[in-house]
């Protein structure tokens, strides 16, 4: 008898296994792509001009990542439909356009900083952004127009794996561990206008309007079914840890060798470089490599989302397993939005930084009203039936909402109003 049972629970951890690797891919990938090149910028400059102070808002942060982020992967496993889609068949084609152009401007501006990323560590390495920039981009499109959705999220999910080297940087730089743990546990806070600033940016850069809509259509191509659910509640867990650790060690490197020395940085690129004789050469390439990882990682991702929005708010075919001739306007618009993503960093004297830095911020002014809209839909039985949120997720979700909210408002108050009254 106990044999059998043993022989049970080997089949049932078998089988669960083999489920779990079926469904695992859309949380993690999504997730991962979160550490872009914009956001190891803003994670950067958060350890290289505040020091350790930043280091508690990924605590709360990374619970808000889970909660938004699971709601989107449960409501395309109920409905089989992504968030654009949904939109628009409950608030209407108006609302929807409006979200869509506010969203494809600030993913335009996020696709550039990709290339801004690969451009900036490729040249760290010697080579001239005019070769790594087109070679790049050449690669990220064929690798979706060609590929299928097997395929390319198996290379994503490999790509995920290099986020290691932010980690091996971390230790490498010698952090105060007493100080890091202090920082991580004890909040504190900031009315100053960079400090919102640096705020907003970090929740805009870990929580994207972007991830909501692409983790649910993912999902939805995948085609999760409803009793697998738990497998991917787990891969969406996974993923979000994952961006808090990696994030985690950006800003404690940083922190330990730019913030401590004086060290005035712009760029993650510019990090890369101030780390070499701060933390060793090896220190450096690592940062250098994994900001080219993870540039070339989201630039395939980015204007993913984007068609995927696009097509399924409008109503046109999408997916990366559908032939061009079944879906042009996916593929014309993946296809335009890398073109004028890496035309932009081919410009002679392009503000880098500022677009890389300002896109995060946008994000994070843009996050609060798509969670009104998630978190209406969610809660409506007819569309969830028994799969809606709980009390906790809804206060959870409702504080992220009014959170983000408030610090905008504070933000103009603060900072863009008396700039304007000057």
């Amino acid at each position: 008898m106990f044999g059998d049972n043993g022989g049970q629970r080997r089949h049932f951890s078998l089988k669960s296994l083999l489920l779990f690797l079926a469904v695992v891919g859309p949380g993690i990938v999504t997730a991962s792509v979160d550490n872009d090149a914009g956001g190891i910028t803003t994670y950067t400059l958060a350890g290289a001009h505040f020091g350790y102070a930043l280091l508690w808002t990924l605590v709360p942060i990374t619970v808000a990542l889970i909660v938004v982020q699971e709601m989107c992967a449960r409501m395309g496993v109920v409905t089989g439909k992504g968030l654009s889609d949904l939109i628009r068949e409950n608030f209407g084609v108006r609302i929807t356009v409006l979200l869509i152009i506010a969203l494809v401007i600030a993913n335009l501006g996020n696709t550039m900083s990709e290339f801004a990323g690969v451009a900036a560590s490729m040249e760290l390495f010697g080579a001239s952004r005019y070769i790594s920039v087109p070679i790049a981009a050449a690669l990220v499109w064929l690798l979706v127009v060609k590929g299928t959705y097997s395929l390319v999220e198996k290379v994503f999910l490999v790509a995920s794996g290099f986020y290691a080297t932010y980690i091996i940087s971390g230790f490498m730089a010698g952090p105060d561990w007493g100080n890091v743990l202090e920082n991580s546990i004890i909040p504190s806070f900031s009315f100053q206008p960079g400090y919102l600033l640096m705020f907003i940016g970090l929740v805009g850069t870990t929580i994207a309007p972007w991830m909501q809509f692409y983790i649910q259509s993912a999902i939805v191509e995948k085609g999760i079914r409803i009793q697998d659910y738990l497998f991917t509640r787990i891969d969406v867990i996974m993923g979000c840890f994952v961006t808090a650790i990696v994030a985690f060690f950006i800003i404690m490197t940083c922190s330990a060798t730019l913030f401590v020395n004086g060290v005035t940085v712009e760029t993650a690129a510019d990090a890369a470089r101030a780390l070499a004789p701060l933390a060793g050469q090896y220190a450096s390439w690592l940062f250098a490599f994994g900001l080219f990882n993870a540039s070339v990682f989201a630039a395939s991702i980015l204007p993913l989302a984007t068609a995927y929005t696009v097509c399924e708010g409008i109503g046109w075919e999408s997916g990366i397993d559908k032939k061009f001739e079944d879906a042009p306007h996916f593929y014309v618009l993946y296809t335009s939005l890398i073109v004028l993503g890496a035309l932009a960093i081919l410009i002679p004297g392009a503000p880098l930084i500022t677009i890389m830095f300002i896109s995060q911020v946008l994000n994070g002014m843009l996050l609060p009203f798509i969670l009104v809209f998630m978190l209406i839909l969610i809660n409506d039985k007819k569309l969830m039936g028994d799969h809606t949120n709980s009390r906790l997720f809804n206060v959870l979700a409702w504080g992220t909402t009014i959170i983000m909210s408030f610090l905008t408002l504070l933000l103009v108050v603060t900072s863009i109003i008396p700039q304007l009254l000057k």
